[in-house]
């Protein structure tokens, strides 16, 4: 009997792959909160040598595909963020792939 539940989050988890992979600046961001914990974009710029702009908009894009959510929901600036489970196993996907280092 075929799992279907696995075979459409292993599809989820590919097109999301795709979609981290469309735009540098989303690894960027990912691979910042995979190795730093909780940040800010200010934090993960300041970091990486990128415009807070950048990686502002990367967050956004991130978040709304479910893949890193925010700590501080209610505060206005300062937002601290995380890797979701998904986006943790996009991660790994990338990894074992050797897409990313």
């Amino acid at each position: 009997m075929i799992n279907h539940d696995n075979r459409s989050s292993a599809r989820s988890v590919e097109e999301y792959v795709k979609h981290v992979l469309g735009v540098d600046r989303r690894i960027i961001v990912m691979k910042a909160l995979d190795r730093e914990g909780a940040f800010s974009a200010s934090d993960i710029a300041e970091r990486t040598g990128r415009s807070v702009q950048n990686i502002s908009r990367a967050i956004d894009e991130l978040e709304a595909k479910g893949l890193i959510e925010c700590l501080t929901p209610e505060k206005q600036s300062w937002k601290r963020y995380l890797l979701t489970d998904m986006g943790k196993a996009v991660l790994d996907n990338l990894r074992n792939k050797k897409l990313i280092p």
